[in-house]
Parts: structure tokens; C-alpha cells; sequence
């Protein structure tokens, strides 16, 4: 490390000394020019009317090549990320509630599996995403239904630079890791095509200490004297992931926009031993492999007072886990090889109508095709014939959506909105939800929202068909949303504010979990009756303090309690009245930037509290409960302008205090690590 430091450390005293930057360290104005007073006025949005949002900036999702949306939500939003370790299963809990319960779409169409219901934001870099945002509890009934505690949606744009574009960033990281991203784009006034790439190559062998292990320490008698927790490395958690994102947009002289991104992901990655495995290094193996090809085609238009927009889409998916297993020779051998081959076609017609000012009306349906053949190749011998084990099923998908948007007065705001769903034959009771807000202050600085929606999930298909275990005969998830919040903004010439505080309610039926049977196997039930409720906090700040420094923070805060208000399923059932499992209590993040001149420096702080691992919050044994964790990151970013070029360097510390903690039981995660980044942007 200390090498690392000496090469960083010569390179920017070289740059800053050796070479003539673009860079005028007088803060006085080469001239001046005095101009009247001018007012500017714009008319508040009515699309948005009582919507809770949560918008994440570019700056959190270019922080660097390395992160994916994982990441950039644990650190920007009060949304929990449930982590199985270092690149490797991300889910979202929002409001405390489960994985596929977070509706989640890119350009406009759904990301989340048919199969398993659910998205892995590990998968998603966030330098593919130039757009992203919360849509919190009833909220998420503008983006699509099923979102019980919410939705996410992803979107890339055209460039606002004309011309020919090139940027490349190489990264090095602990455990041998390589981050490689290349943009090339070029703009004209009617065309743009842009490309980008990633490339993330590591062995991510980190060490930790296995708390879940003891080593007997014995005196030349033999005799045990005592323990010690050993020392181990993250087994069989290599990965390597490709993605690659083609864009084009087009503008026809008559203000028709077409627009088409194609997304192609490769990923092989080790699925990391648990650190409670005894076995040999080399006595087993786990590996998942994905190839997803996504595709969205896009045409809108606008007209006066109407706006039109068709998209229509595409994604195959070719997911397999391949376990092998000692098979009593020392070879390993093909045990496991669950294969699925998943295929979506994806429609969507939307309409936008403006009546004056007052009033907008909306409606919109998406209609998604969905294939999956899932199987699991390893073969059964009975009575010599070959039975392979999984299910090929199809399902339609449609959902209806209307909007009615009203302004009566500058100050206040009602919207109402319809959305009813389709699934193959069956269909979801109609999905209402109602909003409204209020400028409390005649210059809107502090504002009042309220909403409440009745939602609906339908179940995956895995639920239904897995085997073995599915189960057809299963319920709706239906849920009651009510939120409601004050926002506020203050400002004067040097410092920026901005705030929210949300409270919310949320009872959810029917809730799908999946339980052991007696027959050896798993299988989801409608068991449960789930009430969510807490508050959530956003706070943001930018100070100018003059001679070009600068800081920026942005902070959240989540309260959630997700509670368990079922009856006792029998007289041992001790989980009524209990938080649901791996939902923390509290979470905050924070993050804070400070700037001067060209050069960054960061620091994150996040905070999860305890989390159980069994339903009864059983807290004596070690392990029913995680530990709350803090953790901390700094990173130290030099930027430089040439005549021919832009060039950045960062280094990031992850970790700093070197903290041990878990996100999943028995899952190793690392300590103290490091990363290094240069960019280039020539000057064309």
C-alpha cells in the first residue's frame, strides 16, 4: 500500500508542477458587467402533485465505476440493502418490507424477475443510470402496482454535449481487483449514439476473522488450555462481470423523438463458502452464471397540450447455478445444475393531456409477456427412466393506468389515480390511491403531502410453479399505504437546504413467505399479516464558504418497525408482536463532500441497527441476531484540466476503522480495503 501511495503522490506532484493546467487561482473577476434585476418564475409541476420522491443526483451515481445500485441506494436512501457479501445478491427492503415488494423498472420496463420476483441491484452499475428515483409507499402507484413498500425507477438520457466524446477510468482494488469503464459518445443535432462498457474482474480472496470457529489450544500434554478464533479467507467468491450499454437517439425535423438502448450483462460468480463450512478448500464448488440481454425501443411526441408516447421492449435471460461436490473419488462432480431460461416481451402506450394550467389528465398500459423454463438438469433414475425436475410456464401480464391532476390555486394540489392489473387469467381488485399537497408558505419554502393507496401483489412464478414446493392456490398480497410529510427548502446567495420528514403507516395480508415442510422441502403460504410503519428523514445541504471551497451534505434517517400481527400459527409460535427478520430498526447514512479548487474529499458514514435472523427475536443465542454496525469511507479525488485533455485520480479507503460485521448470517465481509482510479476525457 505504502508503494501505491508513493506512485499516487508522485504523479500528482508531477502533474501539478510539470504540466500547465487550465486553472485561474484568482478569485477576482477578469471584468465586470452590471445588468438590472431580473425575476424568474416557473410553474410548480403538476405531474408530481403529492407524490413522495426521492431523486437520486448524478453526482451519487457517478461516485465511481465500481459501485453498483446496490451501493448508491444503502448510501443515498432510507431504503435497506440486505447484502450476501461482496458482489453478490443485493436486494432492496423498502419500509421494511420484502424484496419483491420494491417494484423496480428501466425505461419504463420492469426489471423485476417473473420467476423469482425480486431484483438483484448488485447487477446494475450505476454508471449505466442517469436517472434514478424513489417513489415512496402510494406513491409507487404512478410507476406500476404490486409496490408495497415502493418503487425504483432507472433511466438512461442523451447527452447534452454536442460532438465527439471519449471517457476512460481504470481501477485497482484490494483482493486483485480491476474496474474498467469506456464511454464513447457522439452528438449532433438530430443524432446521438453512445456506448458504454464495464468490466469488473476480481479474485476477492479478503481475509477476516471466523467468530463462528474455534481452534483448541493444547499444552505439550495434550490438554486444552484454551481457543482462538481463526483466520480465514473468503472462499470461492471470484467474479467477473461484463455489461455493455448501446444507445441511440433521434430527432426527426417534425419533434419526433426515437430513442433505443440495448443492455447486455455477462456475469461468473463463485458463490462464497459459509464461514461455518468445515469442508476442504477443494471439496466443493458453487458458481452462478447469468447472460441478460435487455432492449427498449421508444417513440414520443408532443403536441400542444398533449404529449404521446409508445415504448415497447425486450429481455432474455439465461440463468444457471451449478453446484459440484466431492464425489468420493477427490473429483469434483456435477451435482446441482439448476438452469432457467427466462424471455419477456414488454409494451406500453402513454398518453399526457394538459388542460390549462389547472388540470392534466393521464393514462397509460403496459402489457409484458413472460416464459420461463426453469429445470434442474441434475437427473433422477426412476425405474430407468429419466425425470428431469422444473416447470415451463407462460403468463400475460397487463396493467391499466389512469390519473386525474388538479391545481385549484397556486398552493394546493389533489390527484387521484385508477390502476387495475391482469395476470394470465386472473386479474387484481382495482388499485386506487389519492394525493394532495399544500404550500404552507405563499413562496411554496414549506410544503404538506399526504397519500393513501389500497395495492395489490400478485405472486412470482416460482411461487406458483417451483418444484418442488409451489403453490397455485395462493392469495393476492394486499396492502393499506398512508403517508404524509412536510418538506422544506431555505437558501440565501452562499447556502442551500433542503428537507424532508415522512410518516407512515402500512398493513399488508396475505403476506407470502416461504416455510419447511414436513415432506422435506419448502413452500410459500399466505401466513402472514404484516403491519409497517415509521418515518423517514432527508436532509441536504451546499454551503459556499468563498475562495472556491465548498461542501455538500446529504443525510438519512429511517425508523421503521415491521411487525408481525398474525395469529399464532401454533401454541409454540412466538413470532406475533416480533420484528420481521432481517429488517433493522434504524439505518442513517450520511455523506459529505468537501471541494477546493480541483481537489474532492469524501466521507460516508452508515449505520444499521441489530437485525434477527429468526422470527422469534430471540436474542441469547449467537445466531439468532446481527449486531449493529457502523461503517466509514473516505475517499480523496484530484481533478485536472489540460488543453488536451481532463484527468482524474481518486483514492478510496472503504472501511477506515477496519469494522467486523455481517450483513447475512455465516456471510464474511470485508475489512479495511482499498481502491485507486485514474480517468481520462480528451479534448476533441
Amino acid at each position: 500500500m505504502k508503494k501505491v501511495l508513493t506512485v499516487i503522490s508522485l504523479l500528482i506532484f508531477l502533474f501539478d508542477t510539470g504540466f500547465s493546467q487550465i486553472d485561474n487561482d484568482n478569485d477576482e473577476p477578469a471584468w465586470y458587467l452590471y445588468i438590472d434585476s431580473a425575476t424568474v418564475t416557473a410553474q410548480r409541476i403538476i405531474k408530481n402533485i403529492g407524490v413522495l420522491q426521492t431523486k437520486l443526483d448524478t453526482v451519487a451515481l457517478r461516485e465511481n465505476i465500481s459501485t453498483s445500485m446496490a451501493d448508491v441506494l444503502t448510501q443515498n436512501t432510507v431504503i435497506f440493502i440486505k447484502s450476501y457479501g461482496r458482489a453478490t445478491l443485493s436486494t432492496a427492503s423498502f419500509r421494511g418490507t420484502a424484496p419483491s415488494h420494491t417494484q423496480v423498472t428501466w425505461n419504463g420496463m420492469k426489471l423485476n424477475s417473473p420467476m423469482l420476483g425480486m431484483v438483484d441491484f448488485s447487477l446494475i452499475p450505476s454508471y449505466f443510470i442517469d436517472d434514478a428515483s424513489l417513489y415512496h409507499g402510494a406513491s409507487s402507484v404512478n410507476i406500476t402496482g404490486g409496490g408495497l413498500g415502493g418503487a425504483i425507477a432507472m433511466n438512461t438520457k442523451s447527452s447534452l454535449d454536442e460532438g465527439l466524446a471519449v471517457q476512460y477510468i481504470q481501477g485497482f482494488g484490494s483482493f486483485d481487483t480491476y474496474d474498467s469503464f469506456l464511454r464513447l459518445n457522439y452528438k449532433n443535432k438530430n443524432f446521438q449514439s453512445s456506448t458504454r462498457v464495464v468490466y469488473t474482474d476480481s479474485n476477492n480472496d479478503f481475509k477476516y476473522k471466523n467468530y463462528d470457529k474455534k481452534e483448541f489450544v493444547k499444552d505439550e500434554n495434550d490438554n486444552i488450555t484454551g481457543f482462538e478464533y481463526p483466520v480465514e479467507h473468503n472462499k470461492n467468491g471470484d467474479y467477473r462481470d461484463f455489461h455493455a450499454l448501446q444507445e441511440f437517439y433521434f430527432t426527426s425535423n417534425d419533434g419526433s423523438n426515437f430513442d433505443l438502448s440495448v443492455w447486455y450483462l455477462k456475469s461468473k460468480r463463485g458463490v462464497p463458502v459459509l464461514n461455518l463450512d468445515y469442508r476442504s478448500e477443494n471439496s466443493s464448488r458453487s458458481q452462478q452464471d447469468e447472460q441478460t440481454v435487455r432492449a427498449v425501443l421508444s417513440w414520443n411526441k408532443s403536441f400542444t397540450g398533449i404529449k404521446l408516447m409508445t415504448k415497447a421492449g425486450y429481455t432474455y435471460t439465461d440463468l444457471s447455478y451449478i453446484y459440484s461436490g466431492d464425489d468420493g473419488t477427490g473429483k469434483l462432480s456435477k451435482m446441482i445444475h439448476s438452469q432457467s431460461y427466462v424471455n419477456t416481451t414488454f409494451a406500453k402506450f402513454d398518453i399526457e393531456y394538459y388542460l390549462g394550467k389547472k388540470w392534466m389528465f393521464s393514462a397509460n398500459v403496459s402489457a409484458h409477456q413472460n416464459s420461463v423454463n426453469s429445470k434442474d438438469d441434475a437427473i433422477l433414475n426412476l425405474n430407468s427412466e429419466s425425470v428431469i425436475i422444473g416447470y415451463i410456464k407462460s403468463r400475460f401480464e397487463l396493467s391499466a393506468f389512469a390519473a386525474t391532476k388538479y391545481r385549484p390555486s397556486e398552493r394546493l394540489g389533489f390527484a387521484i389515480n385508477i390502476r387495475e392489473e391482469f395476470y394470465g387469467n386472473k386479474n387484481t381488485p382495482v388499485i386506487p390511491a389519492a394525493f394532495i399537497n399544500y404550500d404552507i408558505t405563499q413562496n411554496g419554502n414549506i410544503k404538506a403531502k399526504a397519500s393513501i393507496a389500497r395495492n395489490y401483489r400478485y405472486p412470482a412464478l416460482n411461487d406458483l410453479y417451483f418444484m418442488p414446493g409451489g403453490n397455485d392456490s395462493l392469495d393476492n398480497e394486499a396492502g393499506y399505504t398512508y403517508d404524509g410529510g412536510i418538506e422544506f427548502t431555505a437558501s440565501n446567495k452562499k447556502t442551500n437546504l433542503k428537507g424532508e420528514i415522512t410518516a407512515f403507516n402500512s398493513n399488508i395480508k396475505n403476506w407470502i413467505v416461504w416455510l419447511p415442510t414436513f415432506k422435506g422441502f419448502w413452500t410459500p403460504s399466505n401466513v402472514k399479516r404484516v403491519n409497517s410503519y415509521g418515518i423517514e428523514i432527508k436532509l441536504k445541504s451546499d454551503i459556499d464558504f468563498g475562495k472556491k471551497w465548498k461542501f455538500a451534505s446529504n443525510g438519512n434517517f429511517a425508523w421503521t418497525r415491521s411487525i408481525n400481527r398474525d395469529n399464532p400459527v401454533n401454541w409454540a409460535d412466538k413470532s406475533i408482536g416480533k420484528q420481521l427478520v432481517y429488517i433493522p430498526e434504524f439505518s442513517a447514512a450520511i455523506t459529505a463532500k468537501l471541494s477546493w479548487k480541483t481537489w474532492m474529499f469524501t466521507y460516508k458514514w452508515n449505520y444499521y441497527s441489530e437485525r434477527f435472523t429468526t422470527s422469534n427475536n430471540e436474542k441469547n443465542t449467537k445466531i439468532s441476531r446481527l449486531g449493529a454496525y457502523f461503517m466509514n469511507d473516505i475517499a480523496i479525488e484530484k481533478n485536472m484540466r489540460f488543453s488536451w485533455a481532463s484527468i482524474s485520480f481518486k483514492l478510496l479507503v472503504n472501511n477506515i476503522f477496519d469494522e467486523e460485521y455481517q450483513s447475512v448470517l455465516s456471510r464474511p465481509m470485508p475489512g479495511r480495503n482499498f481502491g485507486f482510479f485514474v480517468g481520462i476525457k480528451p479534448d476533441f
